[in-house]
Protein backbone atom coordinates (compact mmCIF):
# COMPACT_ATOMS: atom_id res chain seq x y z
CA UNK A 1 0.00 0.00 0.00
CA UNK A 2 1.33 3.07 -1.28
CA UNK A 3 1.85 6.08 1.22
CA UNK A 4 1.32 9.47 0.09
CA UNK A 5 3.42 12.19 2.04
CA UNK A 6 1.64 15.49 1.78
CA UNK A 7 3.91 18.42 1.36
CA UNK A 8 3.84 21.02 4.08
CA UNK A 9 2.50 24.31 3.22
CA UNK A 10 4.04 27.05 4.93
CA UNK A 11 3.34 28.24 8.66
CA UNK A 12 1.69 31.02 8.96
CA UNK A 13 3.13 33.75 10.90
CA UNK A 14 0.92 35.56 13.17
CA UNK A 15 0.58 39.05 14.80
CA UNK A 16 1.84 38.09 18.39
CA UNK A 17 4.78 36.24 17.30
CA UNK A 18 5.91 39.32 15.02
CA UNK A 19 5.06 41.23 18.32
CA UNK A 20 7.19 38.57 20.89
CA UNK A 21 10.14 39.26 18.47
CA UNK A 22 9.67 43.03 18.49
CA UNK A 23 9.81 42.40 22.26
CA UNK A 24 7.05 41.07 23.60
CA UNK A 25 6.33 39.33 26.80
CA UNK A 26 9.18 36.68 26.63
CA UNK A 27 11.82 38.86 25.59
CA UNK A 28 11.17 41.53 28.45
CA UNK A 29 12.06 38.87 30.99
CA UNK A 30 15.37 37.82 29.68
CA UNK A 31 16.29 41.91 28.70
CA UNK A 32 15.62 42.61 32.47
CA UNK A 33 17.99 40.17 33.68
CA UNK A 34 20.45 41.28 31.51
CA UNK A 35 20.11 44.55 32.84
CA UNK A 36 20.42 43.48 36.31
CA UNK A 37 24.02 41.64 35.44
CA UNK A 38 25.32 44.71 33.88
CA UNK A 39 24.42 47.17 37.05
CA UNK A 40 26.02 44.70 39.53
CA UNK A 41 29.12 44.29 38.05
CA UNK A 42 29.53 48.06 38.01
CA UNK A 43 28.86 48.12 41.06
CA UNK A 44 31.55 45.98 41.74
CA UNK A 45 33.62 47.58 39.86
CA UNK A 46 32.64 51.06 41.41
CA UNK A 47 33.43 49.08 44.87
CA UNK A 48 36.85 47.85 43.98
CA UNK A 49 37.90 51.14 42.04
CA UNK A 50 37.21 52.69 45.66
CA UNK A 51 38.88 50.52 47.60
CA UNK A 52 41.93 50.50 45.52
CA UNK A 53 41.92 54.35 45.67
CA UNK A 54 41.63 54.27 49.58
CA UNK A 55 45.03 54.89 51.43
CA UNK A 56 46.33 51.71 53.18
CA UNK A 57 47.36 53.23 56.48
CA UNK A 58 49.10 56.55 57.77
CA UNK A 59 52.79 55.91 57.43
CA UNK A 60 54.22 57.18 61.21
CA UNK A 61 56.62 59.60 61.83
CA UNK A 62 60.11 58.46 62.74
CA UNK A 63 61.32 60.01 66.25
CA UNK A 64 63.33 59.44 69.37
CA UNK A 65 62.29 60.11 73.00
CA UNK A 66 63.87 61.17 76.22
CA UNK A 67 62.08 60.89 79.59
CA UNK A 68 61.99 63.93 81.70
CA UNK A 69 64.16 63.74 85.00
CA UNK A 70 64.97 66.07 87.87
CA UNK A 71 68.22 67.88 87.65
CA UNK A 72 69.62 70.98 88.71
CA UNK A 73 70.43 73.69 85.84
CA UNK A 74 72.13 76.81 85.64
CA UNK A 75 70.51 79.68 82.93
CA UNK A 76 73.57 80.46 80.88
CA UNK A 77 74.51 83.64 79.10
CA UNK A 78 77.11 82.50 76.45
CA UNK A 79 79.58 85.35 74.42
CA UNK A 80 82.93 85.70 72.81
CA UNK A 81 85.75 87.79 73.23
CA UNK A 82 89.73 88.20 73.90
CA UNK A 83 91.84 88.14 76.39
CA UNK A 84 93.04 91.37 77.56
CA UNK A 85 95.18 92.65 80.61
CA UNK A 86 93.73 94.59 83.21
CA UNK A 87 96.03 97.22 83.09
CA UNK A 88 97.94 97.89 80.26
CA UNK A 89 99.77 101.09 79.54
CA UNK A 90 100.12 102.78 75.91
CA UNK A 91 103.57 104.72 76.01
CA UNK A 92 104.24 107.51 73.19
CA UNK A 93 106.43 110.37 73.48
CA UNK A 94 105.88 113.82 74.86
CA UNK A 95 108.09 115.52 72.37
CA UNK A 96 109.32 114.89 68.83
CA UNK A 97 112.73 113.17 67.27
CA UNK A 98 114.90 110.59 66.90
CA UNK A 99 114.86 107.10 69.38
CA UNK A 100 118.92 107.15 70.67
CA UNK A 101 117.82 104.39 73.22
CA UNK A 102 116.04 101.63 72.97
CA UNK A 103 117.07 98.82 75.76
CA UNK A 104 113.68 96.88 76.22
CA UNK A 105 112.41 93.79 73.79
CA UNK A 106 109.24 92.56 73.38
CA UNK A 107 107.89 90.41 76.07
CA UNK A 108 110.49 91.74 78.43
CA UNK A 109 109.95 92.07 81.86
CA UNK A 110 110.11 95.45 83.38
CA UNK A 111 109.99 97.80 86.84
CA UNK A 112 108.28 100.49 87.66
CA UNK A 113 111.06 103.81 87.00
CA UNK A 114 113.53 101.55 84.89
CA UNK A 115 114.31 103.46 81.78
CA UNK A 116 112.21 102.29 78.47
CA UNK A 117 113.30 104.45 75.29
CA UNK A 118 114.91 107.71 74.97
CA UNK A 119 114.57 110.59 72.67
CA UNK A 120 117.28 112.69 71.21
CA UNK A 121 118.17 115.60 74.00
CA UNK A 122 120.20 118.21 71.37
CA UNK A 123 117.17 120.36 70.97
CA UNK A 124 115.83 120.57 73.93
CA UNK A 125 118.92 120.91 76.12
CA UNK A 126 119.66 123.40 73.33
CA UNK A 127 116.71 124.68 74.16
CA UNK A 128 117.37 125.06 78.13
CA UNK A 129 120.56 127.01 77.73
CA UNK A 130 118.04 129.25 75.72
CA UNK A 131 115.88 129.87 78.62
CA UNK A 132 118.79 130.02 81.28
CA UNK A 133 120.66 132.89 79.11
CA UNK A 134 117.43 134.90 79.08
CA UNK A 135 116.61 134.42 82.94
CA UNK A 136 120.62 135.34 83.36
CA UNK A 137 119.94 139.02 81.56
CA UNK A 138 116.32 139.47 83.08
CA UNK A 139 118.05 139.06 86.22
CA UNK A 140 120.85 141.48 85.41
CA UNK A 141 117.98 143.87 84.11
CA UNK A 142 116.17 143.71 86.78
CA UNK A 143 119.21 144.80 89.09
CA UNK A 144 119.92 147.72 86.55
CA UNK A 145 115.63 148.76 87.13
CA UNK A 146 116.15 148.71 90.93
CA UNK A 147 119.28 150.85 90.84
CA UNK A 148 117.70 153.43 88.34
CA UNK A 149 114.56 153.51 90.78
CA UNK A 150 116.48 153.79 94.06
CA UNK A 151 118.62 156.99 92.00
CA UNK A 152 115.26 158.89 90.52
CA UNK A 153 113.47 158.49 93.93
CA UNK A 154 116.59 159.91 96.05
CA UNK A 155 116.46 162.57 92.84
CA UNK A 156 112.66 163.17 93.78
CA UNK A 157 113.30 163.77 97.43
CA UNK A 158 115.69 166.23 97.35
CA UNK A 159 113.12 167.79 94.60
CA UNK A 160 110.58 167.97 96.72
CA UNK A 161 112.78 169.36 99.43
CA UNK A 162 114.35 172.23 97.51
CA UNK A 163 110.49 172.65 96.26
CA UNK A 164 108.99 173.41 99.44
CA UNK A 165 111.72 175.49 100.06
CA UNK A 166 110.58 177.46 97.40
CA UNK A 167 114.12 176.94 95.71
CA UNK A 168 113.20 174.83 93.14
CA UNK A 169 110.69 175.21 90.42
CA UNK A 170 107.53 173.12 90.29
CA UNK A 171 108.24 171.94 86.60
CA UNK A 172 111.67 170.48 88.49
CA UNK A 173 109.17 169.03 91.02
CA UNK A 174 106.99 167.19 88.78
CA UNK A 175 110.09 166.11 86.38
CA UNK A 176 111.69 164.61 89.14
CA UNK A 177 108.51 163.02 90.21
CA UNK A 178 107.80 161.50 87.05
CA UNK A 179 111.23 159.95 86.60
CA UNK A 180 110.92 158.35 89.96
CA UNK A 181 107.66 156.94 89.39
CA UNK A 182 108.65 155.49 86.09
CA UNK A 183 111.83 154.20 87.40
CA UNK A 184 109.81 152.25 89.98
CA UNK A 185 107.53 151.05 87.06
CA UNK A 186 110.42 149.73 85.40
CA UNK A 187 111.65 147.93 87.75
CA UNK A 188 108.26 146.03 88.68
CA UNK A 189 108.23 144.51 85.03
CA UNK A 190 111.83 143.42 85.30
CA UNK A 191 110.93 141.22 88.42
CA UNK A 192 107.89 139.76 86.11
CA UNK A 193 110.43 139.83 83.22
CA UNK A 194 112.45 137.56 85.53
CA UNK A 195 109.51 135.02 86.82
CA UNK A 196 108.64 134.88 82.88
CA UNK A 197 111.71 133.84 82.29
CA UNK A 198 112.01 131.62 85.43
CA UNK A 199 108.75 129.84 84.15
CA UNK A 200 109.86 129.13 80.60
CA UNK A 201 113.03 127.27 82.01
CA UNK A 202 111.25 125.68 84.03
CA UNK A 203 108.84 124.94 80.94
CA UNK A 204 112.01 123.65 78.85
CA UNK A 205 114.00 121.48 81.83
CA UNK A 206 110.43 119.71 81.98
CA UNK A 207 110.60 118.89 77.79
CA UNK A 208 113.81 117.65 78.57
CA UNK A 209 112.86 115.47 81.07
CA UNK A 210 110.66 114.37 78.79
CA UNK A 211 112.66 112.66 76.52
CA UNK A 212 113.58 109.65 78.73
CA UNK A 213 110.53 107.67 79.12
CA UNK A 214 110.52 105.31 82.15
CA UNK A 215 107.91 102.29 82.71
CA UNK A 216 104.93 103.39 85.16
CA UNK A 217 103.96 100.08 86.37
CA UNK A 218 105.86 96.74 87.02
CA UNK A 219 104.79 94.49 84.24
CA UNK A 220 106.08 93.12 80.35
CA UNK A 221 106.51 94.85 77.45
CA UNK A 222 103.39 93.55 75.14
CA UNK A 223 103.42 95.36 71.90
CA UNK A 224 106.92 97.02 70.72
CA UNK A 225 106.23 99.02 67.48
CA UNK A 226 109.49 101.32 66.97
CA UNK A 227 112.86 100.63 66.51
CA UNK A 228 116.28 102.15 67.58
CA UNK A 229 117.19 105.19 65.30
CA UNK A 230 113.52 105.80 64.20
CA UNK A 231 112.09 109.57 64.08
CA UNK A 232 108.54 109.99 65.66
CA UNK A 233 105.97 112.27 66.44
CA UNK A 234 105.70 113.84 70.27
CA UNK A 235 102.40 116.05 71.22
CA UNK A 236 101.06 116.93 75.04
CA UNK A 237 97.65 117.43 73.70
CA UNK A 238 96.81 114.20 71.85
CA UNK A 239 98.08 110.85 71.47
CA UNK A 240 101.83 110.91 69.64
CA UNK A 241 103.81 107.72 68.01
CA UNK A 242 102.73 104.97 70.10
CA UNK A 243 106.20 103.24 70.75
CA UNK A 244 105.08 100.33 73.06
CA UNK A 245 103.00 98.94 75.92
CA UNK A 246 103.25 97.85 79.36
CA UNK A 247 100.74 95.85 80.43
CA UNK A 248 100.22 94.03 83.89
CA UNK A 249 99.78 90.07 83.15
CA UNK A 250 99.60 88.92 86.50
CA UNK A 251 95.49 89.69 85.77
CA UNK A 252 94.20 88.79 83.00
CA UNK A 253 90.69 89.24 81.77
CA UNK A 254 88.35 88.40 78.93
CA UNK A 255 86.33 91.22 77.37
CA UNK A 256 83.12 89.48 75.39
CA UNK A 257 79.80 91.12 73.97
CA UNK A 258 76.65 90.36 75.41
CA UNK A 259 73.50 90.92 73.46
CA UNK A 260 71.08 93.64 74.83
CA UNK A 261 68.28 90.80 75.35
CA UNK A 262 70.82 88.67 77.39
CA UNK A 263 72.46 91.62 79.44
CA UNK A 264 69.50 92.27 81.47
CA UNK A 265 70.76 88.43 83.47
CA UNK A 266 74.40 89.57 84.10
CA UNK A 267 75.16 90.70 87.50
CA UNK A 268 78.57 91.70 88.87
CA UNK A 269 79.98 88.47 90.57
CA UNK A 270 78.61 86.40 88.39
CA UNK A 271 80.49 83.24 87.96
CA UNK A 272 81.68 82.23 84.43
CA UNK A 273 82.90 78.96 82.49
CA UNK A 274 85.98 80.52 80.28
CA UNK A 275 87.16 78.40 76.85
CA UNK A 276 90.35 79.86 75.28
CA UNK A 277 90.50 78.63 71.71
CA UNK A 278 94.41 77.86 72.54
CA UNK A 279 93.59 75.44 75.64
CA UNK A 280 90.83 73.49 74.01
CA UNK A 281 90.85 70.74 76.71
CA UNK A 282 90.91 73.05 79.90
CA UNK A 283 88.28 74.92 81.64
CA UNK A 284 88.95 78.54 83.23
CA UNK A 285 87.15 80.36 86.22
CA UNK A 286 86.38 83.96 85.94
CA UNK A 287 83.88 86.47 87.64
CA UNK A 288 81.94 89.57 86.01
CA UNK A 289 84.34 92.43 87.67
CA UNK A 290 82.32 95.34 84.93
CA UNK A 291 79.26 95.83 83.01
CA UNK A 292 79.28 98.57 80.55
CA UNK A 293 76.62 101.15 80.68
CA UNK A 294 76.71 102.33 76.97
CA UNK A 295 75.77 100.17 73.79
CA UNK A 296 78.06 99.09 71.02
CA UNK A 297 75.96 98.78 68.04
CA UNK A 298 77.21 97.59 64.50
CA UNK A 299 75.57 97.84 61.07
CA UNK A 300 73.68 100.85 62.12
CA UNK A 301 70.37 101.25 59.79
CA UNK A 302 71.01 97.60 58.01
CA UNK A 303 69.36 94.34 58.63
CA UNK A 304 72.81 93.23 60.71
CA UNK A 305 72.38 95.94 62.93
CA UNK A 306 73.08 94.31 66.37
CA UNK A 307 73.52 95.99 69.70
CA UNK A 308 75.62 94.58 72.54
CA UNK A 309 77.22 95.33 75.91
CA UNK A 310 81.21 95.00 76.65
CA UNK A 311 81.17 92.63 80.01
CA UNK A 312 84.78 92.30 81.56
CA UNK A 313 85.29 89.00 83.30
CA UNK A 314 88.45 88.32 85.45
CA UNK A 315 90.39 85.37 84.97
CA UNK A 316 90.97 83.58 88.83
CA UNK A 317 93.17 80.39 87.74
CA UNK A 318 94.90 81.62 84.54
CA UNK A 319 98.38 80.82 86.56
CA UNK A 320 100.58 82.99 83.42
CA UNK A 321 99.04 81.15 80.59
CA UNK A 322 97.13 83.63 78.78
CA UNK A 323 98.55 86.30 76.34
CA UNK A 324 97.10 89.47 75.07
CA UNK A 325 94.54 88.85 71.73
CA UNK A 326 94.04 85.21 72.69
CA UNK A 327 90.38 84.24 71.64
CA UNK A 328 87.71 83.27 74.38
CA UNK A 329 84.38 82.14 75.14
CA UNK A 330 82.31 82.41 78.21
CA UNK A 331 79.20 80.90 79.78
CA UNK A 332 78.41 83.18 82.48
CA UNK A 333 76.39 81.66 84.85
CA UNK A 334 73.39 83.90 85.80
CA UNK A 335 70.81 81.82 88.04
CA UNK A 336 70.46 77.86 89.29
CA UNK A 337 67.62 76.33 89.71
CA UNK A 338 67.88 72.92 91.64
CA UNK A 339 66.51 69.62 91.53
CA UNK A 340 63.68 70.56 88.86
CA UNK A 341 61.72 68.56 86.17
CA UNK A 342 64.04 68.76 82.67
CA UNK A 343 63.71 67.70 79.43
CA UNK A 344 66.36 68.11 76.24
CA UNK A 345 66.05 72.46 75.17
CA UNK A 346 65.04 70.49 71.73
CA UNK A 347 61.89 68.68 73.57
CA UNK A 348 60.42 72.43 73.58
CA UNK A 349 58.87 73.93 70.18
CA UNK A 350 56.53 76.45 69.91
CA UNK A 351 52.40 76.53 68.71
CA UNK A 352 50.22 78.79 67.99
CA UNK A 353 47.34 78.99 69.53
CA UNK A 354 45.34 78.71 66.62
CA UNK A 355 44.24 75.04 65.88
CA UNK A 356 47.81 74.20 66.85
CA UNK A 357 49.41 75.24 64.43
CA UNK A 358 52.77 76.67 64.02
CA UNK A 359 53.65 79.89 63.52
CA UNK A 360 55.01 79.23 59.87
CA UNK A 361 52.17 77.20 58.84
CA UNK A 362 49.47 80.20 60.12
CA UNK A 363 51.57 82.34 58.29
CA UNK A 364 51.29 80.39 54.74
CA UNK A 365 47.64 79.81 55.28
CA UNK A 366 47.49 83.31 56.08
CA UNK A 367 49.10 84.62 53.37
CA UNK A 368 46.96 82.01 50.80
CA UNK A 369 43.70 82.94 51.68
CA UNK A 370 45.27 87.39 51.30
CA UNK A 371 46.09 85.69 47.90
CA UNK A 372 42.30 84.51 47.13
CA UNK A 373 40.75 87.32 48.40
CA UNK A 374 42.72 90.06 46.24
CA UNK A 375 45.49 89.77 43.19
CA UNK A 376 47.11 93.05 43.88
CA UNK A 377 50.52 92.53 44.81
CA UNK A 378 51.36 95.80 46.68
CA UNK A 379 48.06 95.17 48.97
CA UNK A 380 48.51 91.23 49.45
CA UNK A 381 52.20 92.11 50.76
CA UNK A 382 50.59 95.06 53.02
CA UNK A 383 48.04 92.83 54.44
CA UNK A 384 50.60 90.17 54.94
CA UNK A 385 53.10 92.54 56.68
CA UNK A 386 49.67 93.33 59.14
CA UNK A 387 48.91 89.73 59.28
CA UNK A 388 52.75 88.98 60.18
CA UNK A 389 52.66 92.12 62.74
CA UNK A 390 49.69 89.99 64.24
CA UNK A 391 50.70 87.14 64.75
CA UNK A 392 54.18 88.14 66.27
CA UNK A 393 52.01 89.88 68.50
CA UNK A 394 49.76 86.35 69.32
CA UNK A 395 49.38 84.32 71.82
CA UNK A 396 51.92 81.32 71.10
CA UNK A 397 51.99 78.12 73.24
CA UNK A 398 55.05 76.54 74.51
CA UNK A 399 54.49 72.74 74.06
CA UNK A 400 55.85 69.42 74.07
CA UNK A 401 54.98 66.23 72.77
CA UNK A 402 54.59 63.37 74.78
CA UNK A 403 54.20 59.64 73.93
CA UNK A 404 51.53 57.29 74.68
CA UNK A 405 51.58 54.34 73.23
CA UNK A 406 52.21 54.61 69.56
CA UNK A 407 50.54 58.45 68.91
CA UNK A 408 51.67 61.41 70.78
CA UNK A 409 49.94 64.24 72.92
CA UNK A 410 50.81 67.71 72.18
CA UNK A 411 51.04 69.54 75.89
CA UNK A 412 51.37 73.01 76.73
CA UNK A 413 53.94 73.81 79.52
CA UNK A 414 55.21 76.31 81.00
CA UNK A 415 59.01 76.70 81.17
CA UNK A 416 61.48 78.29 83.26
CA UNK A 417 65.76 78.56 83.19
CA UNK A 418 67.75 76.51 80.51
CA UNK A 419 71.58 75.66 80.08
CA UNK A 420 73.02 74.18 76.47
CA UNK A 421 71.50 71.01 77.02
CA UNK A 422 68.19 71.03 79.06
CA UNK A 423 65.41 73.34 80.05
CA UNK A 424 63.28 73.53 83.36
CA UNK A 425 59.56 72.91 83.40
CA UNK A 426 57.58 74.36 85.89
CA UNK A 427 54.03 73.38 85.03
CA UNK A 428 52.46 70.84 82.29
CA UNK A 429 54.55 67.70 82.98
CA UNK A 430 55.70 64.96 85.51
CA UNK A 431 59.48 63.68 86.18
CA UNK A 432 59.28 60.01 84.03
CA UNK A 433 57.07 61.37 80.95
CA UNK A 434 58.18 59.90 77.71
CA UNK A 435 58.84 62.96 75.50
CA UNK A 436 59.74 63.14 72.18
CA UNK A 437 63.41 64.91 71.22
CA UNK A 438 64.42 64.22 67.38
CA UNK A 439 64.08 64.99 65.00
CA UNK A 440 63.94 68.65 64.45
CA UNK A 441 61.21 68.67 61.84
CA UNK A 442 59.29 66.12 63.65
CA UNK A 443 59.14 68.63 66.34
CA UNK A 444 59.13 71.46 64.48
CA UNK A 445 56.99 71.10 61.97
CA UNK A 446 55.33 67.58 61.60
CA UNK A 447 53.98 66.42 64.73
CA UNK A 448 50.24 67.33 65.49
CA UNK A 449 48.30 65.96 68.67
CA UNK A 450 47.46 62.25 68.64
CA UNK A 451 49.97 62.04 65.58
CA UNK A 452 51.36 58.08 65.17
CA UNK A 453 54.96 57.86 65.66
CA UNK A 454 57.57 55.07 65.86
CA UNK A 455 60.74 55.32 67.52
CA UNK A 456 63.83 55.37 65.51
CA UNK A 457 65.60 52.43 67.55
CA UNK A 458 62.60 50.24 66.42
CA UNK A 459 63.31 50.36 62.18
CA UNK A 460 66.95 50.29 62.76
CA UNK A 461 67.92 46.57 61.09
CA UNK A 462 65.03 46.50 58.86
CA UNK A 463 64.69 46.45 55.31
CA UNK A 464 65.17 49.03 53.19
CA UNK A 465 61.46 50.21 52.01
CA UNK A 466 60.73 49.95 48.15
CA UNK A 467 60.40 53.50 46.87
Amino acid sequence: MTETVQPQSPKTVSGADILAAAGGAPVKKKSRRNLYIAGGIAVLLLVIAVIALLPKGVKPTIVTTEKSAIRTITQLVSATGKVQPETEVKLSPEVSGEIVELPVADGQKVKRGQLLFKINPQLTKAQVEQARAALSSAKAASLRAKAEQLRTAEEFRRSEQLFNQKLASETEYLAAKTAAEVAKANAEAAVYDVQRLESQLRQAIEQLSRTTVTSPIDGTVSSLSAKLGERVVGSIQMAGTEILRVADLNTMEVRVDVNENDIVNVKLGDTARISVDAYPNRKFTGVVREIANAAKTTGVGTQEEVTNFQVKIRILDHNGLMRPGMSASADIETFTARDVVTVPIQSVTVRSSELGLSAEELNQRRQQQLQQTDNSADLINEKAKQQQEKTDRAKLLRVVFVKVGDIVRMRPVETGVADNTYIQIKKGLEAGEEVVSGSYRAISRDLKDSAKVMLESAVKGAPPQKP
